[in-house]
């Protein structure tokens, strides 16, 4: 499950929380895998899917909304976009 995956990674360097940082390093080619939430905004989702086919990388639509992933990353804000390196 990709919620499981977000867990592990969690307090590590390789999660990269947020749209901006995580568009800056999929140009770079230096991510493995993006998370993107179920309720993600389209252009976000259009630019993410973009680059992620740039540079090889796989994309995984969440089951889960921005809310409910900033709770599971256990910060105070929403999450729409994860990086994985």
């Amino acid at each position: 499950m990709p919620t499981d995956e977000i867990k592990k990674l969690l307090g590590t360097k390789n999660l990269i929380i947020g749209t901006e940082r995580t568009i800056k390093l999929l140009k770079k080619g230096e991510l493995k895998k993006v998370f993107i939430a179920k309720n993600a905004a389209e252009e976000t989702k259009k630019d993410i899917e973009y680059y992620a086919e740039l540079s090889g990388v796989e994309v995984e639509n969440l089951d889960e909304t921005n809310e409910e992933i900033g709770i599971l990353c256990k910060k105070s804000f929403s999450i729409s976009v994860i990086g994985m390196k």
